[in-house]
């Protein structure tokens, strides 16, 4: 099998219409990272014990952020209620915000975190990438827009989760790995499983 990581948004579609094994899109551009959504489905069912009605909020470049493309997708099975919290230039594209729309699934897009937080269940924070701006200043205005911190954690749910795809910069201060509801590197190890199950399952071993 293939499995493709490449720059080019739809360059693994591109590919698995050319290629005659099974081709794994392991993120594209800025498009989808589809198995980062599968692994962080799994990790808020091993957490949190259910997928069904959660709040889901995601913080961050959700433009650019090819993992909440893939993961917002996914929610709408479940019946997830999404949040958008991100400066102005980085918001959720709009033709995800009309696909979900479309499925009847709640969303709010807002610039801040405050308003939403006591009722979410999974945090799910994206970095502020750097190589996706083409102009330095933009990125330097908007790359520590939020960084999450201990104090910030008093006002959440004491069951709920944080995740991050990794790896992080300064958005999660280091302060919060302490945290209980600190999930992001026990979601790297589920990442591990659901991978290998994934491979299993192309290729016909499970």
């Amino acid at each position: 099998m293939i499995v493709l990581r490449h720059p080019e948004t739809g360059a693994a579609a591109l590919a698995a219409q050319y290629a005659r094994k099974p081709v794994i899109n392991a993120g594209d551009g800025t498009g989808e990272h589809p198995t980062q959504a599968l692994l962080a489905l799994f990790t808020i069912q091993e957490e949190l014990g259910q997928l069904d009605g959660l709040t889901v909020t995601m913080l961050g470049d959700l433009k650019y952020g090819r993992t909440v493309h893939s993961l917002s997708r996914l929610l709408t099975l479940y019946n997830a209620r999404l949040n958008y919290v991100s400066p102005e230039i980085l918001r959720m594209p709009p033709e995800i915000v009309a696909e979900i729309h479309e499925k009847g699934i709640s969303q709010t897009e807002l610039a801040t975190l405050e308003s939403v937080l006591p009722a979410t269940d999974v945090l799910y924070v994206t970095r502020v990438q750097k190589e996706r701006f083409t102009d330095p200043e933009a990125y330097e205005t908007v790359k520590n827009a939020y960084v999450l911190t201990p104090q910030i954690l008093t006002r959440a749910k004491e069951h709920m989760i944080v995740m991050h795809p990794l790896p992080r910069v300064s958005e999660i201060s280091m302060e919060v790995d302490d945290d209980p509801r600190a999930a992001y590197f026990r979601q790297m190890e589920y990442g591990l499983y659901v991978r290998m199950a994934l491979l299993a399952m192309v290729l016909g071993k499970a």
